[in-house]
């Protein structure tokens, strides 16, 4: 049975930071592209960032480069998300989701991964 379970969600004022984190079990997280979505209130879910199984591979959206960094411990099972300088606008549930397909590469879209985890709440106060 696969399960990601995600953590350090919290409240936080602008300008803040937090890491995410994400356990993954039941798959082989070392040969798994990971990503990170968030859906705020009346949106549609997101993409954030994605990292290829190596790690050699990141991409993330427009609206996080240069603030939230991406990354994995295969050792642990576990990906990571680093948000800096964080925005009222970055308030969501943020989850984490495994694509087992994807090679040593990564994925972008939602509908390219197969698992997701259950979220975690990130508030940001102005």
């Amino acid at each position: 049975q696969v399960q990601l379970v995600e953590s350090g969600g919290g409240q936080v004022q602008a300008g803040g930071s937090l890491r995410l984190a994400c356990v993954a079990s039941g798959l082989t997280f070392s040969r798994s592209a990971m990503g990170w979505f968030r859906q705020a209130p009346g949106k549609e879910r997101e993409f954030v960032a994605t990292i290829s199984w190596s790690g050699s591979r990141i991409y993330y959206a427009a609206s996080v480069r240069g603030r939230f960094t991406i990354s994995r411990d295969n050792a642990k099972s576990t990906v990571y998300l680093q948000m800096n300088s964080l925005k009222p606008e970055d308030t969501a549930v943020y989850y984490c989701a495994a694509d087992l397909t994807a090679g040593d590469y990564y994925a972008t879209s939602r509908r390219e991964y197969d698992y997701w985890g259950q979220g975690t709440q990130v508030t940001v106060s102005s």
